[in-house]
């Protein structure tokens, strides 16, 4: 987040959701309370509440500053590359690397947000359903321009590529975080790879 020209009152809700989004990787959104975050964050409960609200709205804004750390990490810069396979390929490329070793190397706030909320309806399953299903639109998007650029079969699926690519970074994520199994990247990228040699337009 960029801090200059903020004001006061900014900066200290910027250091709320700062303090949520480190505590939500490290134990959930569940673990988040107004109490607990107010201490990670030195300030008082009602100073937490002025600025941020309920405990949900403090989810909520934990998960949208993932969201807008993920967007510019991942999706504007392979954005950058050429339509079609080329975007694809950095799109996943860049998430495989954000749960390996960026931000998410602490966890997938979308994913462990996803098994936390799964059967919950309410504005925190909203914004982690917002959150993942924009992102396999994305990349059935790109799947769909690589097929338009002749780069991928032409009866090519791009929900079903979308699903099972989506699927390989979950399994990343599992044998990261469960397995403790450095492979997992190796092993995510070379799933990906076959997956869309299997699609080639021939």
């Amino acid at each position: 987040m960029e801090l200059a020209g903020l004001t006061k009152a900014e900066l200290t809700r910027a250091a709320i959701v700062e303090a949520a989004l480190k505590m939500a990787q490290e134990g959930g959104l569940e673990s988040l309370t107004i109490g607990t975050v107010a201490e990670k964050a030195g300030l008082s409960k009602s100073g937490v509440f002025s600025r941020i609200g309920s405990r949900e709205e403090l989810q909520v804004a934990a998960l949208k500053e993932y969201e807008r750390r993920f967007i510019e990490a991942v999706l504007v810069p392979a954005l950058r590359e050429p339509r079609g396979l080329p975007r694809l390929r950095a799109l996943v490329s860049r998430w495989a690397d954000w749960v390996h070793g960026g931000l998410g190397r602490h966890g997938c706030l979308f994913v462990s947000g996803s098994v936390e909320f799964d059967d919950r309806p309410g504005p925190v399953r909203d914004a982690v359903l917002g959150g993942l299903g924009e992102l396999r639109r994305h990349v059935a998007r790109n799947v769909r321009q690589a097929v338009e650029e002749g780069q991928l079969a032409a009866d090519t699926d791009p929900e079903q590529v979308a699903f099972e690519l989506c699927a390989v970074v979950l399994g990343l994520h599992n044998d990261l975080r469960l397995f403790r199994d450095e492979r997992a990247l190796k092993r995510a990228l070379a799933a990906f790879d076959r997956l869309l040699a299997g699609k080639a337009a021939h």
